[in-house]
């Protein structure tokens, strides 16, 4: 199989991957919305939606490791023409995992304190919101959706500048790569007002961001796939001198 088939078919599935349990997730926990309640009705929520809730909550971060592998098959394919591609790979990489690891809280540390809250005491059910505010706080908007978020979206524009150079993707999927990025890195706002009181938050820009590099991805992939031959590198040393 092409190293270009290859690629298309990684990230459409993972794309799909992340797609698919996000979609549950709305149906059946009202995600994202809810994060915007109160931690007890959160909690409570959670307790209710059972294993299916948790196993969803494991697929939607398992499912993106089609991912990683696509990242760095990426990396390895351009690396010797664009020399900040190696520096674009192990962020895309280090992105794509944390955010992982943000997700797994859901499927291994919220479950606990789910239950906790539900069938504790009183006390029992405090510490379990003191305990749930520090893991979200740290492994949702730290790892997850700070440095994850970030890193994803600075590999994603080095790369649609490599592919814009050379030249193997649609101008349209180029300018859907700065665009994505731009809306989604303004999600960070949301972030931010999270430790700083009155910040003031971009509405729906972590939807529509993420949304649009989904978008991205898929189309990313078929371009990849469509390919006949496969993309020759372009770079010499006299333009690395020009960067």
């Amino acid at each position: 199989m092409e190293t270009e088939r290859k690629l298309g078919l990684l990230l459409i599935a993972g794309a799909m991957g992340v797609m698919i349990p996000y979609t549950l997730l709305t149906l059946i926990f009202d995600y994202p919305a809810i994060l915007r309640q109160d931690p007890g009705v959160i909690l409570t929520s959670f307790y209710q939606g059972g294993n299916p809730l948790i196993l969803t909550w494991w697929a939607f971060a398992m499912l993106g490791i089609p991912l990683v592998i696509a990242c760095v098959l990426l990396g390895q394919k351009l690396e010797g023409t664009f020399h900040f591609i190696r520096w674009a790979t192990t962020l895309g990489v280090v992105g794509l995992l944390v955010q992982m690891i943000g997700l797994l809280r859901w499927t291994f540390v919220v479950p606990l304190l789910a239950r906790n809250f539900v069938t504790g005491n009183a006390t029992t059910k405090e510490a379990s919101i003191v305990a749930f505010q520090i893991v979200h706080q740290y492994g949702g908007v730290i790892l997850g959706e700070h440095i994850g978020q970030l890193f994803t979206i600075t590999w994603t524009v080095m790369i649609t500048y490599a592919f814009a150079k050379l030249k193997c993707v649609s101008k349209a999927t180029i300018g859907l790569g700065y665009v994505s990025s731009g809306i989604y890195v303004l999600a960070q706002t949301e972030l931010f007002a999270t430790i700083i009181p009155g910040f003031r938050e971009v509405p729906l820009a972590g939807f529509v961001g993420s949304t649009l590099w989904i978008l991205w991805l898929v189309l990313v992939g078929i371009e990849m796939i469509k390919q006949k031959r496969r993309v020759k590198p372009t770079y010499t040393q006299e333009y690395e001198k020009t960067l």
